[in-house]
């Protein structure tokens, strides 16, 4: 059987090739008995993101945990936060979202959620594989086969429980009468987004947002991908643009001059708003490792404490669990409010920008220059036959630099003036190096050198 990849976003692969019926029904039969050992509960959730051909996913997902014994509660095309939301809310035994996130559209995978609405960690991924090698699955009777439910109402619920949080204050939102521009990447954000915005007082102009599931150009919302909706901002004369990734937990911002606002402020930005608001000694905030410094130095400002974890939603997850922080996220566009959910979630991350955008007197690219002057490069290598012994040179050559070394994920290269970090994609077969500097032509200098020295070492 071809090998797909496995890690704590679940598994991924290219449909037909890797991504088979045989893969999807043996790892949808080995959480079904993941739960089954687990939970008294006979509930799982299942939706998925737009891309297309996600229904025949669904199809074969639910058909496989109907016939292990589970109720499955069907919610149709929704970014991922919204599974996890009603994963937690329905008290479920698990949930599956069926997406590829942000990668192209011949990919697909099964994003698996704990209760309470938490992906597997590395552990529980490690007891979800070994259930699947074992094979040997227990598949009910036909008068044990249970109805599935299709319940179409967690959009409107999703929206519904970030609008009601004390901390938005919607007549400040609703009174800035935002113009907007929306690229949903014909996903699962299409009808959420807007309906949001709607909601916010926003004028709202979509692009992209047809739920047709055919993506009309690279999903990532990088700044290389999102060409027709900075052209749309500047033409149509909007205060800004929004963009999310196909399963919508990634929040990317186009400023009003049709510039990248970064994905990496998109994090800093609600951790200023978030902070200003909260009364009381609890400030604390994590991201992870890969994350701009930007955090920290607009943190201080508010005596926040920020605390850094390895790459991975679970990964950060769990890190603010342990030390308490109220907001948290990663530079990627993902933003994890816990009163919410604990989940990176695009339509919290524009409640509370939009809140934040609200109550500063300017434009959205003023506000960038009053955040940061740093600038991240992000890159990948491919081909490399052992990064493991790559990783191991890296630690080696810079042990007596005058830089911190930290091995919690990869490795990361802490200077005084710039950061590296490389490690190997969990959802890639790739290398990822992060760095970030003052300014793009240094910090592209450095990287470019770095990504040099990495290829002799390979």
């Amino acid at each position: 059987m071809p090998e797909i990849i496995v890690s704590v976003s679940g598994i991924r692969g290219i449909l037909g090739e890797t991504l088979t019926p045989e893969n999807i029904i043996k790892y949808s039969s080995a959480f079904a008995e993941y739960c089954r050992r687990k939970n008294i509960t006979r509930r799982i959730i299942v939706g998925r993101d737009g891309r297309l051909h996600g229904d025949l996913l669904s199809n074969l997902v639910t058909s496989t945990l109907t016939l292990n014994g589970f109720q499955v509660i069907n919610i149709g095309i929704v970014p991922t936060p919204t599974v996890q939301i009603a994963t937690e809310e329905t008290r479920s035994a698990g949930g599956i979202s069926i997406t590829a996130s942000h990668n192209p559209q011949i990919w697909n995978g099964l994003k698996f959620l704990n209760p309470n609405g938490t992906f597997l960690d590395k552990k529980q991924v490690g007891q979800l594989i070994k259930i699947a090698a074992q094979g040997n699955f227990k598949y009910e009777s036909e008068r044990k086969i249970r109805t599935v439910i299709e319940d179409n109402t967690w959009l409107k619920k999703h929206i519904d429980l970030v609008l009601s949080q004390r901390t938005i204050n919607l007549r400040k939102i609703r009174e800035r009468n935002f113009k907007i521009i929306v690229d949903c990447v014909n996903s699962a954000g299409s009808i959420i987004v807007p309906m949001l915005l709607r909601r916010l007082g926003c004028r709202v102009t979509e692009i992209f947002c047809n739920s047709s599931g055919i993506f009309p150009h690279t999903p990532e919302p990088i700044p290389g991908n999102l060409y027709e909706l900075s052209k749309a901002v500047v033409n149509k004369g909007a205060d800004l643009g929004i963009a999310v990734d196909p399963d919508s937990d990634r929040l990317v911002i186009i400023t009003e001059k049709g510039e990248p606002f970064s994905e990496e402020n998109t994090i800093v930005t609600v951790v200023r708003n978030i902070l200003k608001s909260v009364k009381g000694k609890n400030k604390n905030v994590t991201v992870n490792l890969s994350t701009t410094r930007a955090v920290e130095y607009n943190a201080k400002q508010f005596f926040g404490k920020v605390f850094r974890s390895p790459v991975g939603e679970i990964n950060v997850v769990k890190e603010m669990m342990k030390n308490g922080s109220i907001i948290g996220g990663e530079g990627s566009g993902g933003v994890i409010y816990p009163k919410v959910h604990y989940g990176r979630d695009a339509i919290v991350g524009i409640a509370f920008i939009l809140q934040e955008f609200a109550s500063f007197d300017g434009e959205v690219s003023e506000y960038k220059k009053m955040i940061s002057n740093l600038h991240i490069s992000k890159a990948k290598i491919n081909n490399i036959k052992n990064p493991d012994s790559v990783l191991k040179a890296i630690i080696k050559r810079y042990s007596s630099s005058d830089c911190k070394i930290n091995i919690k994920d990869g490795v990361k290269l802490d200077f005084e003036k710039y950061w590296i970090h490389i490690r190997k994609s969990n959802t890639e077969p790739v290398l990822r190096i992060i760095t970030e500097a003052e300014g793009k032509q240094q910090t592209e200098k450095i990287q470019n050198e770095f990504i040099k020295e990495v290829r002799k070492l390979a």
